[in-house]
């Protein structure tokens, strides 16, 4: 009916009667169509806000996000959302696989306190890692970060152009003085800090920091990364979700400046999975057990003609949500 009113130049009424509509229906139908168009606009502009802030950042969390933003009446449902995302081609790409630790030295190496351990409040174990960035010159600065395996809450960072132990402490003097402001006490008793066997986390001025405030040490055993999954969750999100999505960094400032204003956005606005889509500077404040959104799966066994099977296919983790809106 809009063609031949809008293009063969047919008059409203006889147009409708065709369709056997009234003239307000025309017109209503006119007005709900301009509605959805400035709801869709209005959608697009605030997705092209936050991946600003989080270029790489998925359609479910973006549909959580705007739903708490606007509304469940004003955001449609997922399905509907992704839809959209998909219509105005704002899908990701799937993620490029990028494929840092010296264990071999003098230092004492610390066994692993954490297996099976659930946190159930900030500031009982803390998770550390380092990983590099490349800069638009082929150099590349490493990423020192500590996060609060409870809350997923990046409490400690520094970034720099070296793997020196002195640009490690200074995270952790970060994560120190956020943990002491919360408690009260420069005792941290019942504290826990994981990390990999590097020589960073393991030489003798980064261990006396820990036990001046009764930290427990604690580090992986073996080379195998889910012994250190929740570090190795927060580099993937920091780089898939941001550093991917630039271009480049001119120079290490550049780089600061942008790792920066991602870990805030990180921190404060960006709903996390293993937290039932809660946002980790609101769980830092929190006690009891979270909600994990996403479930364990048992794959079929493999059985080879011996009769064995192979146990390496069995018991992996996925995560249902996460797959699709990691894609969107």
């Amino acid at each position: 009916m809009k063609e031949l009113v809008s293009g063969r130049g047919l008059k409203v009424a006889p147009a409708c009667r065709l369709f056997g509509h009234c003239r307000q229906a025309f017109y209503q139908s006119k007005a709900d169509i301009e509605e959805e168009l400035q709801r869709e606009r209005v959608i697009v502009e605030n997705v092209h806000e936050i991946r600003k802030e989080d270029p790489g950042i998925g359609g479910y969390k973006l549909w959580v996000m705007l739903t708490a933003l606007f509304g469940a009446k004003f955001i449609p449902g997922r399905d509907s959302f992704f839809a959209l995302l998909r219509r105005y081609r704002l899908m990701l790409p799937p993620p490029k696989p990028w494929h840092t630790t010296r264990s071999n030295h003098r230092y004492h190496k610390w066994k692993n306190l954490v297996k099976n351990f659930v946190p159930i409040s900030s500031n009982q174990l803390w998770v550390s890692d380092i990983t590099y960035i490349v800069l638009a010159d082929g150099s590349v600065c490493y990423l020192h970060l500590i996060t609060d395996a409870y809350s997923h809450k990046i409490v400690g960072w520094k970034l720099a152009d070296t793997l020196r132990a002195a640009i490690t402490m200074q995270a952790l003097e970060q994560a120190i003085k956020q943990a002491v402001k919360l408690r009260g006490s420069t005792s941290l008793k019942g504290l826990i800090h994981h990390s990999d066997r590097g020589v960073q986390y393991c030489c003798d001025a980064y261990v006396a920091m820990l036990q001046a405030h009764e930290i427990d040490i604690s580090m992986t055993e073996d080379y195998n990364p889910t012994d250190n999954a929740i570090a190795e969750r927060i580099n993937g999100i920091i780089k898939c979700e941001r550093v991917y999505r630039q271009s480049h960094f001119k120079d290490i400032g550049h780089a600061e400046k942008v790792i920066g204003r991602y870990i805030h956005f990180y921190n404060c606005y960006r709903p996390h999975m293993s937290i039932g889509y809660k946002v980790p500077a609101l769980v830092h404040l929190e006690q009891g057990e979270q909600k994990k959104m996403w479930k364990k799966k048992i794959c079929p066994q493999k059985t080879f003609d011996n009769g064995e099977y192979d146990a390496s296919l069995s018991d992996r983790t996925t995560r249902s949500d996460e797959s699709v809106s990691r894609n969107i």
